[in-house]
């Protein structure tokens, strides 16, 4: 059976602290929502672009046969899985712009909310931004 708990047990009760490593400056929860949506955001980005220069790469592949004489062997084939894989995953992480289409029809609120904190902080990633710094003043 449960005992009830006097209120003045209920002063010498202390909640359950943080630990030293997650307190600090707690953020806003717009900003958490904001970063939780720029996360989904590069996670996303880096799925489709993997998936999508990994078919790629296998479809290239299927199309060219084996050398008659200086075939590798399994060895080859594995080393040639392992090195596409990486190919796409540097291609996806070079930027796969059309995984920016694709984030906003699957994730619309997330979308609206991540262009709204752009406009309101006014960075603005685009690649030609970059072209502001070169002009003379």
């Amino acid at each position: 059976m449960i005992s009830p708990v006097n209120p003045t047990q209920a002063s010498d009760l202390s909640p359950v602290s943080k630990p030293a490593s997650l307190q600090g400056a707690p953020a806003t929860r717009g900003e958490s929502a904001v970063a939780q949506a720029r996360e989904l955001k590069e996670a996303f980005g880096q799925f489709v672009g993997e998936t999508f220069f990994s078919q790629m790469l296998k479809s290239m592949r299927s199309t060219v046969n084996e050398p008659a004489y200086f075939h590798g062997g399994h060895a080859e084939e594995q080393f040639q899985a392992r090195l596409d894989q990486q190919v796409s995953q540097d291609l996806a992480a070079s930027g796969g712009e059309f995984a920016e289409d694709l984030f906003e029809s699957s994730f619309p609120r997330e979308a609206a909310l991540l262009k709204r904190n752009e406009t309101n902080t006014g960075s603005v990633e685009s690649p030609l931004a970059a072209l502001d710094m070169l002009r003379r003043r």
